[in-house]
């Protein structure tokens, strides 16, 4: 065990922790109740909502100095971002600060029908609470707070004299675009020796994981014009292409026979990965019986350590406005994982490139809304080191070290403001939590251990 941890620490802080979890499932089902969408065709009071909500609770826990709600301009834009919650305690002389990180905006719901219960009414199912938020990432906002509430009630309203920012995010979901002016207008309060970000995975409800790595991310939209204006199919049909079969034929391209992205130029990391059975795959997505997983090479590398382009929406005429018209012109987005050390304007570049190169029948092709994020390479040091102690006596269980095929582009711009801290990725989520899906949840049994793991990392800083 890691000399900073301390057994009898631990144990008070399991008991607390224990005794303490029906309010912090208490506070993150008050928490799911606010629809704070962060998409602009929704209800952006909601996002002040939330914010004022979390700036009561940070208020509450009597461990911080100031607790304010902030709101950054969008750089280039006359825009601002949303509401965050910003949050700090100085540490005693020459003792450790950390900043922990989640954000209370959270993805639109899509159909309720696809819900087993409403999206935004908290529902304990099986030891699982579900609803929008519950795991990403208001059970992550909840989590630091009631680690924070465990500190103080072990180790005294002094934490030890250890310095605490807490920040909480309110537009993660739509790309963080205010992030790096918030981060320019807050530098000094957001300045720390370890940054904890709790927004990732673990290996299972019972395991926990340390993210080591994130893939980038380029999303953009690209039109494919085929016509000046529609045409009748039946007059015109065998002999003029439309939008929509150049667009078939184009994006065709960008996967080989196997479902493998097969774009030149893009990058595949070279590492390893745990061993990981189709079946275990099947499991955590869900896949259909007739399905079959597409790539080539190990499970997790190709979620890891792979490329991967995903067609996320598309504008057509619907099925209902469906007529017998060539249409003159198609619109989709096109979301890219990159792997994880690859520039993602150069990944973006070899995409675009290939499209290009491969536009049928002289389709015109635009391509605009580019938005581009690093991924990210954990480098190990004393934090890892007391991070992996933390969760392995919360848990019971050794940490697994994961990467994650999603991205947090901006855990590298807290790298580069900060190059001397230590970054921790950790979360409350486990491989059926669904976030971004329909039925969302939140193993309650994994909520509690990493309520404890954070307490406990934050006790060992505070006697380093």
């Amino acid at each position: 065990m890691n000399q900073l941890l301390d057994p009898e620490i631990i144990e008070a802080l399991r008991s607390e922790v224990h005794d303490a979890l029906p309010r912090a499932v208490a506070e993150l089902t008050d928490l799911v109740a606010i629809p704070s969408i962060s998409f602009p065709a929704f209800d952006q009071s909601q996002l002040v909502r939330s914010a004022e909500a979390i700036r009561a609770l940070a208020t509450a826990t009597g461990v911080f100095d100031e607790v304010a709600v902030h709101i950054a301009a969008i750089p280039g834009t006359s825009k601002h971002g949303q509401p965050a919650i910003l949050a700090r305690r100085a540490p005693a002389p020459g003792r450790k600060h950390v900043l922990l990180y989640a954000h209370h905006d959270v993805q639109p719901p899509g159909a309720a029908t696809l819900w087993d219960s409403p999206p935004f009414v908290a529902t304990e199912r099986n030891g699982r609470l579900y609803g929008r938020g519950a795991a990403d990432d208001k059970g992550g906002v909840i989590a630091h707070l009631a680690a924070l509430r465990a500190l103080r009630q072990v180790l005294g309203d002094d934490l030890g004299g250890l310095g605490v920012t807490l920040f909480i995010e309110g537009e993660e979901e739509y790309g963080s675009q205010s992030f790096g002016q918030f981060l320019s207008d807050h530098r000094d309060a957001m300045a720390a020796d370890l940054i904890v970000v709790a927004d990732s995975d673990n290996w299972n409800a019972q395991t926990p994981g340390i993210t080591v790595s994130l893939r980038g991310n380029v999303r953009f939209t690209l039109k494919v014009r085929t016509l000046a204006h529609a045409l009748h199919s039946g007059m015109f049909g065998g002999a003029v292409p439309d939008a929509m079969l150049a667009t078939i034929r184009l994006l065709d391209s960008l996967w080989d026979a196997d479902g493998a992205v097969c774009v030149e130029g893009l990058a595949t990391r070279d590492a390893a990965t745990p061993a990981h059975t189709e079946a275990a795959l099947r499991e955590s997505a869900e896949l259909l019986p007739q399905t079959q997983p597409i790539g080539r090479g190990e499970l997790l590398a190709r979620i890891w350590n792979q490329p991967a382009i995903t067609v996320t929406g598309i504008d057509y005429a619907t099925v209902d406005e469906a007529s017998n018209t060539l249409h003159p012109e198609v619109s989709v987005v096109l979301s890219a994982r990159v792997a994880p050390g690859q520039d993602p304007h150069e990944a973006y570049a070899a995409i675009q490139a290939h499209l290009l190169a491969r536009a049928p029948f002289g389709a015109q092709l635009e391509f605009s809304d580019l938005d581009a994020g690093l991924g990210f390479l954990a480098a190990e040091g004393w934090a890892t080191e007391l991070g992996r102690a933390a969760l392995a006596a919360a848990f019971g269980a050794e940490p697994v070290d994961i990467g994650v095929g999603g991205s947090i582009p901006f855990i590298s711009e807290l790298a580069a403001e900060f190059p001397e801290a230590a970054i921790l990725v950790t979360g409350v989520l486990d491989p059926t939590a669904s976030p971004h899906s329909p039925n969302e949840s939140l193993h309650l049994g994994t909520f509690e251990h990493a309520i404890l793991a954070e307490a406990l990392l934050l006790a060992g800083v505070a006697k380093a």
